[in-house]
């Protein structure tokens, strides 16, 4: 089945409403890379409407200036964009599609496509999220800025569960930034302060 990825730049207070002042001083080389992997790795993109809106008014004109960021502008152009939208939505960027039916089972049958192999999420908070509630987030890839952002929409909703992780890979950058690369994971069992006061520091 085809994996899901969501990739995010995030503040290490949880804020994954990038602000252009505290995202852009620590992009660099490596997080390129790190970008450019995301986006190898998958054929369809799968994005709520705020983000569409944002790609599409930007990235087809890189591609029709010809300029150092236009090979990535083709990229993205050339790969399937399937827009999540309450609203009908006329499109003006090619490949773009808007989802049919409902969001979970909308991204179940597309796990199922055999001609699909990864399906990224670049931003798109309130996809990811709803996702993350149905189980189908398969990679959560997180480039975590080290600023505290204070404000600003948060990944991880107020909810009744915990999501439990497991960490797959992590990188630490020359800027401070560190990429983590989670997949789900069970619950530990259950562990009270009598099952880990072995663990404690002893008293000097």
């Amino acid at each position: 089945m085809a994996t899901v990825i969501s990739t995010l730049f995030i503040s290490a207070d949880g804020v994954a409403e990038i602000d252009p002042d505290w995202h852009f001083p620590y992009f660099d080389d490596n997080m390129g890379r790190a970008v450019t992997e995301d986006y190898d790795t998958s054929d369809v993109l799968l994005i709520g409407r705020e983000t569409y809106d944002s790609f599409a008014g930007a990235w087809p004109d890189r591609e029709a200036a010809g300029g150092e960021d236009a090979p990535f502008a083709k990229q993205l152009g050339d790969m399937r964009k399937v827009v999540v939208s309450r609203q009908p939505l006329e499109f003006s960027w090619r490949n773009s599609e808007l989802i049919q039916g409902d969001l979970t089972d909308a991204v179940r049958a597309l796990k199922a496509d055999a001609g699909i192999k990864g399906i990224l999420i670049p931003g798109s908070i309130s996809v990811v999220q709803q996702l993350l509630a149905a189980g189908l987030v398969d990679e959560l890839r997180l480039l975590v800025h080290p600023v505290a952002a204070r404000k600003g929409r948060r990944l991880f909703d107020e909810g009744d569960a915990p999501y439990h992780l497991r960490v797959a890979a992590t990188e630490a950058y020359p800027t401070g930034v560190i990429r983590v690369i989670y997949t789900p994971a069970s619950a530990p069992g259950a562990a009270g302060y009598d099952d880990i006061k072995d663990q404690v520091p002893a008293g000097s």
